[in-house]
């Protein structure tokens, strides 16, 4: 008769055997069989319950170890730039074993925070206990939240911080990592949804004290995950970068090349010059930071400026695409120091058209470093001490090409929207001390003209030269948009014409109408909000928006993932030798293979950046408002739902929300066609562009909401509706439908004269 394993022998077997491992393999490899069975049941059982071998079905694995087969979630780079992984079931009673990834050169690129189906391998003698590879990617994700942790006898809740979501989460005494009551946390869904009760959470990572100053950008970015840290070797990598020599560059160390930039930049990556030529026209230069130099494809310097895709800009900080040895030194374009770039010079005829162009990879030396402020003083007759010697040979060609960019502009009719731009000024602590609007200068616009041309020669050349790229696509807007933007319009007063093919300049059109009026803002807004998102992509679907058939971004490399690309592709094309120690530096195989997959990576990490950037705004602007509860303010209604209505205040320019509740005591019908919410007893009409006084009932940092209540409409105190309580079908609810139709039909009426 054969005899039963020890509960050690067993253990031993498990450890030597992951893949094969269930009570029917046990058995069979110790050769037990009838009435034995019961036996070796009763010895997995209270192993099971000592906590040494844990059930997975019916397989059985060592407590302390990792399946060979399991789901992980990748992390972000280590401080050498190795990319490391958790496992998303660990029941041990030790720390999380350390396993690093080790991915293929036919494997995708995988973000932080992506999940997949890993083999693990144990290795011995390393810092980390195994080794992973990807055997199937994972792309659903468990909700996340980012909020406040309350401590409870049992666990606690979080309370969240993303406007909209008013719903706690429980996390058990197990899932706290530890987590201090009031701390920020960031959780993701632990379990099933359930249908009753609150939803269960287990905290994956403590964010520190929320009131904390300058908190508010650091929230942000963990919650949208943008990486803020370099690892070790992506620092180390930068700081050893020497500056580049003349060896296969142009000398432009004699151009009157010049930066124009925000007062406060700390990174100068593009420079401009211009020459008045006889007939009229006007000679350009564009030169832009050749960053290609410095980060190779395939570098750790690249790894990283991929995965971030962009930098990210706040009122309290900058998170970079690349270091600081690079973004504020090498690559940024300092008055009076040689800098390597790329430059396109540009001739114009005397009506503004590009008639040629020619890329050059050259060294250029910045006479001075201006500000737009200073640069516009200067052309308006106002020069300090430092533009008084550039008036002659740099202020006015500069403003001559301008004007020609100007007249070509006019007949192109892009898109001319006028935005205001907000400024948060913040004391020394972090909080806010001003929020006012940015003034745009002519300066401004020059700068755009100017990098705008060089874009489009850069799509130009590389199209010439039949070279991949990945171009700035921006779509006409969708039918239903336009629609939605007539009916704004139209209760605005104005007029948006109909036509077969839509053009930038019908759009311009609306504008001019309401320029200078009440609904300025509005028109502008509103418009926008019809436009589709422009991204990035490897074909050429032109650019709506900008009235141009083919556009790449090329001006901005040291913060632009989608630049750097198109600078190789300008290496490549020309064959220029200019790498370091004579190392190609140009589009690379790989870059070509995944450049669809970097024109989606890159175009997710933008919007994750302006979405991250807006939080940010608005927690700053609730922070600011959040000592005026209860103060009366003015502004315009620019969205209507039925839940309520969307108030910009003219001070700030802050978003609030008016809930219907805080409207009226009576019922209000939603007209999602007219955008109006309409009153069933006393038909009041309230519409997008309408003027409001309101008052300010509730400011939340945390969170940036805004709760608003409608105290006038257009000057006129709310008329008098039911109490509350009145139910459905008492007297003066008969009519209602016949009221609300009749309100639209005068609605309608009035939009026709």
């Amino acid at each position: 008769m054969t005899q039963i394993p020890s509960k050690q022998q067993i253990l031993d077997w498990v450890a030597d055997h992951p893949d094969a491992n269930s009570k029917r393999d046990i058995a069979k490899a110790f050769d037990i069989k009838g009435a034995q069975r019961i036996e070796l049941k009763r010895l997995l059982k209270e192993l099971e319950a000592e906590g040494s071998l844990e059930r997975r079905r019916k397989h059985y694995r060592d407590a302390e170890k990792l399946p060979s087969v399991t789901v992980v979630e990748l992390l972000a780079p280590d401080g050498s730039g190795d990319l490391f992984v958790r496992p998303l079931e660990w029941q041990g009673e030790g720390p999380v074993p350390k396993i690093l990834y080790v991915p293929r050169k036919t494997d995708p690129a995988l973000g932080r925070g992506e999940r997949f189906l890993a083999r693990l391998a144990d290795v011995h003698g390393e810092d980390h206990r195994y080794e992973a590879r990807l055997m199937r990617r994972i792309t659903a994700l468990p909700n996340r939240i980012t909020g406040i942790f309350r401590k409870e006898t049992e666990g606690g809740r979080i309370l969240p911080i993303d406007k909209g979501q008013d719903k706690e989460w429980r996390v058990r005494h197990d899932a706290t990592l530890g987590a201090e009551n009031g701390e920020l946390v960031q959780a993701e869904q632990a379990g099933p949804k359930n249908r009753l009760g609150l939803p269960q959470a287990r905290i994956i990572e403590r964010l520190g004290d929320p009131s904390a100053p300058r908190a508010v950008s650091l929230i942000a970015i963990h919650q949208h995950g943008i990486p803020d840290e370099f690892p070790v070797k992506v620092i180390e990598e930068a700081e050893a970068q020497k500056p580049a020599s003349m060896k296969g560059r142009d000398d432009l160390r004699d151009l009157p090349l010049v930066t124009i930039d925000p007062a406060d930049a700390r990174d100068h990556d593009d420079a401009v010059a211009a020459f008045i030529e006889e007939d009229g026209g006007a000679t350009i230069w564009v030169a832009i930071a050749d960053v290609a130099y410095y980060v190779r494809p395939g570098s750790a310097l690249d790894r990283e400026a991929w995965t971030r895709g962009n930098s990210t800009y706040f009122p309290d900080r900058v998170v970079p695409m690349l270091p600081e040895a690079l973004s504020a030194d090498l690559c940024s374009l300092h008055e009076q120091v040689d800098r390597p770039v790329i430059a396109v010079r540009m001739r114009l005829d005397s009506q503004g058209n590009k008639i040629s162009h020619t890329f050059h990879r050259g060294m250029m030396n910045s006479r001075a470093s201006l500000s737009y402020e200073q640069a516009q003083a200067a052309a308006d007759g106002k020069p300090d001490e430092q533009t008084a010697p550039l008036v002659d040979s740099v202020i006015k060609p500069l403003w001559h090409a301008y004007d020609l960019l100007k007249s070509a502009r006019d007949r192109r009719q892009p898109l001319d929207l006028d935005l205001p731009e907000r400024r948060i000024e913040l004391t020394p602590e972090g909080r806010v001390k001003s929020v006012n609007f940015r003034d745009r200068f002519d300066a401004h616009k020059l700068i755009e003209e100017f990098m705008v041309l060089a874009n489009v020669a850069a799509a130009e050349e590389l199209i010439r030269r039949q070279r991949p790229l990945l171009f700035r696509v921006h779509e006409e807007p969708s039918q239903d948009k336009l629609e939605a933007l007539r009916e704004v319009a139209q209760a605005s007063g104005f007029v948006l014409a109909k036509g077969q093919v839509l053009q930038t300049g019908q759009l311009n059109r609306l504008l001019a109408q309401a320029q200078g009026g009440d609904f300025d803002e509005l028109i502008n807004i509103s418009t926008l909000r019809s436009m589709t998102q422009a991204y990035y992509h490897p074909e050429n679907y032109g650019h709506f928006g900008l009235a141009l058939k083919s556009y790449a971004h090329f001006t901005s490399p040291i913060r632009r993932y989608s630049d750097l690309i198109v600078h190789r592709a300008l290496i490549a094309a020309h064959g220029w030798k200019g790498g370091q120690g004579g190392k190609p530096d140009g589009l690379s195989e790989g870059d070509v293979e995944r450049l669809s997959e970097t024109a989606t990576h890159i175009s997710e990490t933008e919007r994750r950046s302006m979405a991250a950037e807006r939080d940010t705004t608005d927690r700053y602007l609730a922070a600011y408002l959040s000592d005026r509860v209860g103060t009366e303010m003015e502004g315009r209604i620019n969205g209507i739902q039925k839940f309520g209505a969307f108030i910009r205040l003219d001070e700030t320019g802050a978003d609030g929300l008016l809930p219907i509740r805080a409207i009226g005591h009576e019922y209000f019908h939603y007209d999602p066609d007219a955008q109006m919410l309409i009153g069933s007893e006393t038909g009041l009409e309230i519409g997008i562009g309408q003027r409001v006084t309101v008052r300010l009932a509730e400011a939340i940092p945390m969170t940036g909401g805004l709760t608003l209540e409608l105290l006038e409409l257009d000057g006129q105190a709310l008329p008098r509706g039911p109490q509350k309580g009145r139910r459905k079908g008492a007297p003066g609810r008969v009519s209602t439908k016949s009221r609300l139709a009749e309100v639209k039909r005068a609605a309608k009426r009035r939009r026709k004269r």
